[in-house]
């Protein structure tokens, strides 16, 4: 029998008579069953971006349409769905907001208020990020005060594990005021709409916020209490970032010496040798060099900054005629004269005397002349610009899915890569082995103007004492305006809320607060096509037949148990899976069963809707369970099983609470 018979064969039931137990299965449903078997694998491999993924689950709907009952309109209807627009626009909306420097604003208040006191310092996170989350991009919030918490934890000598996770904690609890909270909460009123019956409507912009600020106050008191004692100290507190990633032993400076081979070689042949060794910085006289280094050429006397290992530098001190800076400093003690042509101490802790610029000064013009004879300009700092070292978090979204290492990092930023923090592991040799993730927390040393630039890019966030973008703050009453009309307008039922939010962005436009230049940077595309793509997963779960058979086994499992139970464990059972896919696949593959339950048990099919959405909006056991989660595990240095030891008594408190605050508010 060809595999083709043997299959439909299947759908036609003749080989399920031979097993002891006869399952309600077809051929449609096994084909469903294997999309989203093949689905999950690839969001939690991402062996290809999140939204490649999307899109060829968009294709595979339509091309097997015959047995996931999913017509190839049916299959790109999520790219004109209310839900994926108004994600889209509520994108715009939140950057708009952040534009004007408010969210900024809120942050100094934060840092005033909590002074050097760790309970108000965890007060003042929990209570700023977690409110504004049910308007405003929770991501955009906690983009903006993970930075904020790191100088506030060094400024106090608090380790900014201890604030962490309770800012991702408290802003995805947020995310459940309203409706525009998440992009969950979107996603789930769409699908409730399609699987609900004729009488199902989207979600009201306040269809929940009286459950969800009991569970956002719920959540709050419990981690200002019992998690403030669960939540561990990672990182010990530091007065810098060179302490916080124990570079110590790993940075140096080196002096070359006349008769050192290195002289005339350019610093990028240093790399070349297979040597796990980088120079951050040249002093040369009075001038320190931190750009271009790859193209400049070494000279007798020039103080190389390096990151290198005891062995490597031991290798290269013996083969290159180099000499550690202490030693030539001790020995400059005894005789002047023993110092290098050209070296000045005054980069590293001593002050100069007056004198006139050293000769090499012109030995340094015709190395640039030489340089830019090569096609490369070698970029020189001036004596009175400082040299950071400051850390750097790659934030979700872009970071997902490239597959960037350190020097394509260091090409495209700017800057040099010391060191690199991913959970609990800091990373200090073989760097340009390393590939670069979501999360990830790099140790940079960069010129301020660098920084500067850096600070401006919604990719990345930046720890930088008062490093904030200049915004225009009288604009912030126009987009407060703009957005609480959009808000109210859906409210108030006078525009639905896919129509009021697109007003809005046109109003953002129109009153020049964004460009549409500036609206298409801020929209996070991958979660758009993977909103867009996983909606007809939705459609077939239901036409398949699929959410009716796993709701069989439910029913079967919970047969004995009350209503009430099979809610709350209905609910439990969503926020596990939702650690392991993303929020948008979990709403949309469990919301259709959760409605099939409450058919088959005589409930409130609704109460099912709210368990879900609930639970999906709210992962709390792992750094992967949602952007907020992954942000904070870099920076915070935690463990991947911090999450759960934190989360997992406040994901069975919000088990009950919101079970009980379901059927109290909705009934079953």
């Amino acid at each position: 029998m060809s595999p083709t018979s043997f299959f439909f064969s299947l759908s036609a039931g003749w080989p399920l008579q031979q097993l002891p137990v006869q399952l309600p299965v077809s051929f449609d449903v096994v084909v469903v069953l294997a999309i989203i078997a093949v689905v999950f694998v690839l969001f939690v491999t991402q062996p290809v971006p999140i939204d490649a993924t999307a899109v060829a689950l968009v294709v595979a709907l339509a091309l097997l349409g015959e047995w996931t009952g999913v017509s190839p309109e049916q299959a790109v209807s999520g790219f004109s769905n209310p839900a994926t627009l108004t994600v889209l626009a509520m994108f715009v909306l939140s950057e708009g907001v952040r534009r004007t420097g408010f969210i900024q604003i809120l942050t100094r208040k934060l840092i005033a208020f909590a002074g050097d006191s760790e309970f108000r310092q965890l007060l003042a996170t929990v209570t700023l990020s977690g409110p504004p989350g049910g308007v405003v991009s929770n991501v955009s919030v906690v983009a903006v005060l993970i930075p904020a918490i790191m100088n506030l934890a060094r400024q106090t000598k608090t380790s900014p594990s201890k604030l962490l996770i309770p800012l991702s904690f408290a802003s995805m609890l947020g995310g459940m005021l309203t409706v525009v909270g998440t992009i969950t909460n979107l996603l789930a009123s769409e699908v409730w709409v399609q699987v609900g019956g004729p009488d199902a409507e989207p979600f009201a912009l306040f269809e929940f916020t009286h459950l969800g600020a009991i569970v956002l106050l719920v959540g709050i008191v419990y981690l200002l209490t019992l998690g403030r004692y669960l939540t561990p100290e990672r990182i010990k507190p530091a007065e810098s970032p060179t302490d916080a990633f124990g570079m110590t032993d790993y940075l140096t400076d080196v002096v070359v010496m006349e008769d050192s081979p290195l002289v005339g070689s350019r610093v990028r042949e240093l790399s070349e040798e297979d040597l796990d060794l980088d120079v951050f910085q040249i002093v040369r006289g009075n001038r320190t060099l931190a750009r271009g280094l790859g193209s400049e050429r070494i000279q007798a006397g020039d103080v190389l900054s390096v990151r290198a290992d005891q062995e490597t530098l031991q290798e290269v001190l013996e083969q290159d005629h180099l000499q550690l800076l202490p030693e030539v400093m001790e020995a400059a003690t005894e005789d002047d004269a023993s110092l290098p042509p050209g070296f000045s101490p005054r980069h590293h802790g001593w002050e100069p005397p007056d004198a006139e610029p050293s000769d090499s000064l012109a030995e340094d013009e015709g190395s640039s002349e030489d340089t830019e004879e090569d096609g490369n300009e070698t970029a020189e700092e001036a004596p009175d610009e400082e040299i950071e070292l400051t850390e750097v978090v790659l934030l979700p979204g872009p970071w997902s899915s490239r597959r960037s290492g350190v020097t394509d990092f260091e090409q495209d930023y700017d800057v040099t890569v010391l060191a690199i923090r991913r959970g609990d592991e800091v990373i200090r040799q073989r760097l340009r082995e390393v590939r670069l993730q979501a999360g990830d927390v790099i140790l940079v040393q960069a010129p301020d103007q660098v920084l500067d630039r850096i600070a401006r890019d919604k990719n990345v966030a930046i720890a930088g004492e008062d490093r904030w973008e200049d915004f225009d703050r009288s604009k912030i009453p126009i987009a407060l305006g703009i957005l609480a009309g959009s808000l109210g307008l859906a409210a108030l039922d006078v525009l639905t809320l896919m129509v009021s939010a697109l007003t809005g962005v046109a109003a953002m436009f129109f009153t020049g607060i964004l460009t549409p230049e500036d609206a298409y940077e801020a929209i996070d595309w991958e979660v758009i096509f993977m909103v867009a793509g996983v909606i007809p997963l939705g459609i077939a779960v239901e036409a398949s037949g699929t959410a009716d058979v796993i709701a069989d086994l439910v029913v079967s499992a919970g047969v004995l148990l009350p209503a009430i139970v099979v809610l709350g464990l209905f609910y439990l059972g969503t926020a596990v899976i939702t650690e392991m896919v993303s929020n948008s696949a979990s709403v949309v593959l469990l919301l259709p069963i959760g409605v099939e339950v409450a058919g088959q048990l005589g409930a409130n099919p609704f109460a099912f809707v709210m368990a879900v959405t609930f639970a999906a909006s709210t992962p709390l056991l792992t750094p992967v369970g949602y952007q907020t989660n992954l942000m904070v595990y870099g920076p915070g240095g935690y463990k991947f099983t911090d999450f759960a030891r934190v989360g997992a008594p406040l994901q069975l408190i919000l088990t009950v609470v919101t079970t009980v605050g379901i059927e109290f508010f909705w009934g079953l």
